[in-house]
């Protein structure tokens, strides 16, 4: 896909961007994986499935009790994936928002857990810890008043007092953020803070959950995307009319975006911001309760009507994997201990 060369003037209508819908990443064992998701973080694995274009590799979602839009990171575990590098053009940094008074908490499950991560630094008025996952991918804890305002999932190993509230942002590394700011600027965004190098926009309603920060750093050298990096950000929308709007307003501006996909529970376009980070508008319907209920989220492998009758090969090549226990209790998965060995868009 070609990234859009040129876009001025917000294009906003009635069909807003309302944050993050989620961020796809780029990992190798699917059990470390799940490992470090479910049983570290205390996110919930609402979804296990393929990769559709690909259906010999998982693909994981991770997020709050129903997988709501804004609080989904998504992986296509590749074992045999080599290590990707960050910067420019990529996302560099995946931030999640946290209570405010969680850091000393998170800094002690961090640390027993042999996480290496930076001590709490400040960032516009917000404390900030970043630390990488087992795959090298940067990853951030916001802490900020507010955080509370949305709702924890309170069945995994995570208290529900300091469990992840969802996404807070992303960082965007770009050689020029000012061609990128244009573009956001067209989706809707509006700059909130400036510090440095880094400059804040937010979306739609704004605050946690639709900032994306423009690090602008001109001697970065160019990011390689593979295990341990973000492969794209995909943005909100509330359903098909608002997504063909922004799909119709992007061709019109000269970006190359493709057809719908359907995505099986939301659909999406696809093009790439000037600084070459793939970007995704997703519908929030019709959400990830279609094939299973809220309680059986991530219980067993669902796959799209096209690939059921692949089923039983699909299965046989995929290596099996436990999840912690107490991570999807009210799923009635067998569970394992964190750190164990097991044999998806």
């Amino acid at each position: 896909m070609n990234q859009v060369s040129r876009i001025e003037g917000p294009q906003i209508g009635g069909s807003p961007i309302d944050g993050l819908h989620h961020v796809t990443a780029i990992a190798r064992d699917p059990q470390v994986n799940v490992d470090f998701y479910s049983g570290v973080l205390g996110l919930r694995l609402v979804k296990r499935t393929v990769n559709f274009d690909d259906p010999g590799t998982y693909h994981f979602y991770y997020g709050d009790e129903a997988g709501t839009p804004g609080t989904i990171l998504t992986f296509f575990p590749w074992p045999l994936a080599k290590r990707g590098s960050q910067g420019a053009g990529q996302a560099t940094a995946t931030a999640f928002s946290v209570p405010a008074a969680s850091l000393g908490w998170w800094r002690e499950r961090l640390a027993r857990r042999n996480v290496a991560f930076e001590e709490p630094a400040r960032r516009f008025d917000e404390e900030v810890i970043s630390f990488l996952d087992r795959d090298g991918l940067e990853l951030e804890l916001v802490a900020h008043e507010g955080a509370e305002a949305r709702a924890p999932w309170d069945g995994g190993p995570v208290p529900a007092e300091q469990a992840i509230r969802g996404f807070h942002g992303v960082t965007l590394t770009e050689w020029n953020p000012r061609v990128s700011a244009r573009l956001l600027d067209t989706l809707g965004f509006r700059q909130v803070a400036e510090a440095g190098r880094r400059t804040r926009f937010e979306v739609g309603r704004g605050g946690a959950g639709a900032y994306v920060d423009l690090l602008g750093v001109p001697d970065a050298p160019q990011g390689r995307i593979s295990a341990g990096t973000v492969h794209h950000v995909a943005w909100r929308v509330a359903d098909d009319a608002a997504q063909a709007h922004w799909q119709r307003t992007l061709a019109d501006a000269g970006a190359h975006v493709t057809p719908v996909q359907d995505r099986q529970y939301f659909r999406s376009i696809y093009f790439r911001e000037p600084g070459g980070v793939l970007f995704e508008i997703a519908t929030d319907v019709p959400g990830f309760a279609t094939d299973e209920t809220i309680a059986e989220l991530g219980s067993g492998l669902k796959l799209p009507p096209w690939l059921e009758p692949a089923r039983e090969r699909i299965e046989e090549a995929l290596p099996p994997i436990q999840v912690a226990q107490g991570v999807a209790a009210t799923a009635g998965i067998a569970g394992s201990a964190p750190g164990a060995t097991g044999g998806a868009a």
